[in-house]
């Protein structure tokens, strides 16, 4: 199983938060942090600050945060709600579909995946957050 670029961002701007606790960041700082698009982060954002997950304030000294204290934030409630729909293949249109349990494999392990994200939350990441900002902190400083 593959996820997609949205969710990776996500993850990766909640465990930059997370690792930064004490102040608002921006979203330059954390697309220049994993070198990764800042507009593409700012639909990222975007969306986790309308599901909660991170506060944004607007203005002169806004930035950033996290909405949620990281023990609140369950990694499978998350990649629920950043992939969407989980449909791995279409049997819908498929002439060996009445015969074929691959539909029932698939979405039992698809079952057993999440259940394994649901055993764990953004803290359980983050055990070390001092170990995350000194990382951060020399790529801010290149």
């Amino acid at each position: 199983m593959k996820l997609t670029l949205f969710t990776d961002y996500s993850m990766r701007v909640l465990l930059y938060l997370a690792a930064r606790p004490d102040r608002l960041s921006s979203i330059a700082e954390v697309a220049q942090a994993y070198d990764i698009s800042q507009n593409h982060l700012m639909k990222v954002v975007n969306d986790l600050a309308r599901a909660g997950y991170i506060e944004s304030l607007r203005g002169r000294g806004g930035g950033i945060r996290l909405g949620r204290k990281p023990a609140e934030i369950n990694l499978g409630e998350l990649v629920r709600h950043t992939e969407g729909g989980f449909d791995l293949v279409d049997c819908g249109n498929c002439v060996i579909a009445p015969a074929c349990r691959l539909t029932g494999v698939l979405k039992e392990a698809l079952d057993a995946f999440l259940a394994v994200l649901d055993r764990y939350t953004l803290a359980d990441l983050v055990t070390e957050p001092a170990r995350f900002k000194d990382i951060f902190d020399s790529i801010d400083s290149r």
